[in-house]
Parts: structure tokens; C-alpha cells; sequence
């Protein structure tokens, strides 16, 4: 039987699976992907605490994932934790439960936390593997939860990455209290988000690039509002280019929504409800800094990102 083998993908708001079947000449193709909100960084960055009932949210969720790669059979598992696992005080109980539960499918494995600079490099050979190396130099930005990377590169590989303590459930939580969020918090939000971008353009310098790439929840879901999609669709999601002009009419809208105008939306996520329009903030300012940095006029979105460089490092690829 031709291999399979499987990526797991924990961040602060998300875990997400990945099992691919490795040809003959080492191509790998997709089986199996399935994503749930488990909010595993819930309050991670006011406590410094992964919360109990969060930690059992995620069991959950990986438990199911599990019984999944022993029904196809995988043979190897990588998962990686990120940002709000690497914040947190008590992550030893979530290493305990990794271990418990993927030793099911492989003795012994257990959930990695990698750095950020990590993160990034993963995040980069997963999005831009489709695109031509013409498209270069690529700025990668995956914005998370907890954290968001920023990694510019080529066809030769990362030149520079920085990850940046700003995500959509940290910016949430601290600046966007309201339902919906009150001009003044909203103007908190761009300052902070401004703030921490700001940080991590002087440490990735874009004056070069061509070409935006945007991956994860966020960007896929304002890609999935702005066409207009009567639910979910990753098919017409991946590899859509949505101009800056678009890129801020969608994000205005979400961030003046209230919960329910959200949740109404035929492609929204129930669990990225309540923090859609933080992240909708922080891609107006990537906007407005990369067309001003590097006259960036549109934002292709991937939905291959660092799930899809997770299974590549398996096979020693990224």
C-alpha cells in the first residue's frame, strides 16, 4: 500500500488536519483535510494560562483526528503547535495530552512548538508552491490567531521572516470589546495592529516584492465574503486575487457587523464569528503598508499554507 502520512496544525484559534499520499516519486496528494475551531488560546494572552476547558476542546477535536489516520492507515504524524502553546505557562498539559492521544497512531509522538521563524518557513513553502517563480519575490502573510508571520522570499527560498505577536483572537480580546466594536475601539485596534506591523516591516524588508500571498482562516474567509459565496468553498477560494479596493470593502463591512450580521453570512465559520473583524483590521494595514512599501495592488489568497509545509517537512522537502 503507497504511503500516507499525516500534518496536524494547532494554532490559537484552529486545528487543522492534513493526510497526503506519497507517490513514487515523493509528490504528495491530498486525502483527507478537516479544520475546527477549539480556541486553544483562550485567554492565553491576558493569563499566560492554556485554559482547561480549551486544552479539552482540542483533545477532542485531535482524539477524532486521530481515529481518522488509523483508519487510513498513516504511518507518520507531525503536529506543531504555535503561538498561543509558545505563550503559555501550563503547556506541559498539552504536550501530556498530544502525547496521549497521537501515540495511538505512532509511540511516542507528541505535539512540537515550533519558533516563529519556524512557523514562517513552513507557511512559505506551503503557499507558494503553485505559483510561478515568475510571480517573485512573494511576501507571505499568515495571519493567525495568535501571531502573524511575515516571510519574503523567491523560488530559491525565505529570505527574510518575522513573526509578529498580533492575530485575530489576541486583537480581538484586547482592543474589540464591542458589538459591534465602537469607532474608538476600532481605532485602538488599527494603532496596535499598526504598532506591531510596523515592528515587523523594519525586520522584513518588501520593497522588492511582487507578489501579496495570503493564507489562513482569516484571509480565506474574507476572500470567501467578498465572492459573495453562499457557503464555504475552498475550491473557489484558493488562488482568487482580490484587488486593495476590494480587500477594504470587505473588511469595512465586517468590522461594522455586529454578531449576528456576521453569522449570518453563508460562508462564515461560527468559530471565526466573533473574531473576523480583528482580523479584517490587521489586513487593512497590511494592505495599506504593502501597497505603500512595495506597490502591492492586489492580494492572491492560498489555501495552502503551513498545513501543506508540515507534510513537506515530513518528507525532509521544507
Amino acid at each position: 500500500m503507497t504511503e500516507r502520512i499525516a500534518a496536524v496544525d494547532c494554532g490559537t484559534n484552529s486545528i487543522r488536519l492534513l493526510i497526503s499520499e506519497v507517490g513514487a516519486d515523493g509528490t504528495l496528494t491530498d486525502v483527507h483535510r478537516e479544520m475546527r475551531i477549539v480556541r486553544l488560546g483562550q485567554g492565553v494572552d491576558a493569563s499566560g494560562r492554556l485554559a482547561p476547558e480549551a486544552i479539552e476542546r482540542t483533545r477532542v477535536a485531535l482524539a477524532a483526528y486521530v481515529d481518522v489516520m488509523l483508519a487510513q492507515e498513516v504511518s507518520r504524524v507531525r503536529m506543531v503547535a504555535t503561538s498561543a502553546t509558545r505563550d503559555a505557562a501550563n503547556r506541559d498539559d498539552f504536550f501530556d495530552m498530544t502525547r496521549a492521544e497521537l501515540g495511538r497512531v505512532v509511540p511516542g509522538a507528541v505535539a512540537e512548538v515550533i519558533t516563529g521563524d519556524e512557523e514562517a518557513r513552513l507557511s512559505f513553502a506551503g503557499a507558494v508552491g503553485e505559483l510561478s517563480a515568475d510571480a517573485g519575490p512573494f511576501v507571505v502573510v499568515d495571519l493567525g490567531g495568535g501571531s502573524t508571520e511575515l516571510v519574503v522570499g523567491d523560488s530559491a527560498g525565505v529570505q527574510a521572516a518575522h513573526s509578529a505577536d498580533i492575530g485575530c483572537v489576541r486583537i480581538t480580546e484586547r482592543c474589540l470589546p464591542g458589538n459591534p466594536p465602537t469607532a474608538d475601539q476600532v481605532a485602538a485596534a488599527r494603532e496596535f495592529a499598526q504598532q506591531k506591523l510596523d515592528e515587523a516591516f523594519a525586520k522584513v524588508p518588501v520593497d522588492k516584492v511582487h507578489t501579496w500571498v495570503g493564507v489562513a482562516g482569516t484571509m480565506t474567509t474574507i476572500t470567501a465574503v467578498a465572492l459573495d459565496l453562499p457557503e464555504y468553498d475552498s475550491s473557489r477560494v484558493h488562488l482568487t486575487r482580490l484587488s486593495l479596493a476590494e480587500v477594504h470593502e470587505v473588511c469595512d463591512r465586517l468590522i461594522a457587523m455586529d454578531h449576528d450580521q456576521r453569522a449570518a453570512l453563508g460562508p462564515m465559520h461560527p468559530g471565526r464569528v466573533d473574531v473576523i473583524g480583528g482580523g479584517a483590521v490587521i489586513t487593512e494595514v497590511l494592505a495599506d503598508e504593502l501597497a505603500q512599501r512595495a506597490g502591492v495592488t492586489e492580494l492572491v489568497v492560498s489555501e495552502h499554507d503551513i498545513l501543506d509545509g508540515i507534510a513537506m517537512s515530513i518528507l525532509g522537502e521544507a
